[in-house]
């Protein structure tokens, strides 16, 4: 099927959709909901495919226009530049439709959770991770998402050994996905009373926040183990059971959680994050079985594979993965500058994506 067709096939199905909406289908309220989704998702799509349209429509009647020849020179060259300047455009307007054209990751629309934990480096990477995390919460706060704390384990020298937090809005997941991976960081820490430049680092993991409906986890295939809490946390530390450990039997995942006084609390706290590890967990085991799984510019989002470096003695950020570098390391870590390295990943899986389906 050529574009051309493939457009024009969205075009009706917009039209229908919206005839169905209007029609019959609005006093189904399970039919009006489906229907109301896929016509907000074929809205943004229909406009591009409209913008795209509009200027070739536009670029014909000019080419019409420089064809008369009772056209005075003036007007001819009027329409020469106008025409130019569309034309410029116009790659641009067909690369947007062929983006809205790719098949969308099923999790993109999704909340996300975040894992951060230190790696190799000790006291530095535990200070390290704890930087990391803080860069998310500014950058979500940044893009107006919520940042949801789920649990933190902090260390004696203010770094951490472990956290996860939930952030919630618009297109999260489909942002934040490809920082899962090893971040690593090259400085003198605050530790070193030498001078030396230390290299350590910390594992980040975004995983897709899955609903009841995403991922199902019968009672069965669970063991639910209550106790004490310990480390910070008040009165309730040690003196009540209100921890919680979940083990899933099947896949092995342990998720602990006792930062809630609430054993209840830290029950559903801990079946979030449950669902969502079984959840990538099964996404990645579909991701293995298919024997076209691309590996591309942009990674897999395994946690073991490195794909970015700190360097603040020479204030820079290093994406390996596209060859990008930043000069602006404070900015990057403020969160401010994150963006400008989660947008150009993004553009480079598009750009692959591309690549394949014209390949």
């Amino acid at each position: 099927m050529s574009l051309a067709e493939t457009l024009d096939r969205i075009v009706r199905r917009q039209q229908e959709v919206s005839a169905l909406l209007s029609g019959e289908a609005a006093s189904d309220a399970g039919q009006f909901q489906k229907l109301s989704k896929e016509y907000a998702e074929l809205e943004p799509v229909v406009e591009a495919i409209n913008a795209y349209r509009a200027t070739e429509s536009e670029i014909a009647g000019l080419d019409e226009l420089l064809a008369d020849p009772e056209t005075d020179r003036e007007m001819k060259t009027m329409a020469e530049e106008e025409r130019r300047d569309l034309q410029g455009r116009l790659p641009d307007l067909e690369r947007h439709v062929q983006i809205m054209l790719l098949p969308k990751d099923a999790a993109d629309e999704k909340n996300a959770i975040l894992e951060v934990r230190p790696g190799t480096g000790g006291d530095e990477a535990s200070l390290f991770a704890a930087e990391l995390f803080e860069m998310y919460k500014r950058y979500a706060q940044l893009n107006g998402w919520r940042f949801e704390v789920m649990e933190v384990s902090q260390t004696e020298l203010g770094g951490i050994s472990d956290a996860v937090a939930t952030i919630s809005g618009a297109g999260v997941f489909a942002k934040l996905k490809f920082e899962s991976g090893v971040h690593r960081v090259q400085r003198v820490p605050k530790t070193e009373s030498q001078g030396r430049i230390h290299t350590s680092a910390a594992t980040v993991a975004v995983l897709p926040e899955a609903e009841e409906v995403d991922v199902h986890i019968a009672p069965d295939d669970i063991r639910v183990d209550v106790f004490r809490a310990s480390g910070a946390g008040g009165q309730h530390v040690n003196t009540t059971e209100s921890a919680v450990r979940i083990t899933h039997l099947p896949t092995g995942i342990v998720v602990s959680q006792q930062d809630e006084k609430s054993q209840h609390r830290n029950r559903d706290k801990a079946m979030r994050i449950l669902r969502a590890r079984v959840y990538e967990a099964e996404r990645q085991r579909l991701a293995d079985e298919r024997a076209s799984e691309r590996k591309g510019q942009v990674g897999s989002g395994d946690r073991s594979e490195r794909i970015r470096t700190y360097n603040f003695p020479q204030g820079r950020v290093t994406d390996h993965r596209i060859n990008l570098t930043l000069h602006k390391i404070e900015k990057v870590v403020a969160g401010e500058a994150l963006g400008e390295i989660v947008d150009a990943l993004v553009a480079a899986d598009q750009a692959e994506r591309l690549a394949d389906l014209g390949s």
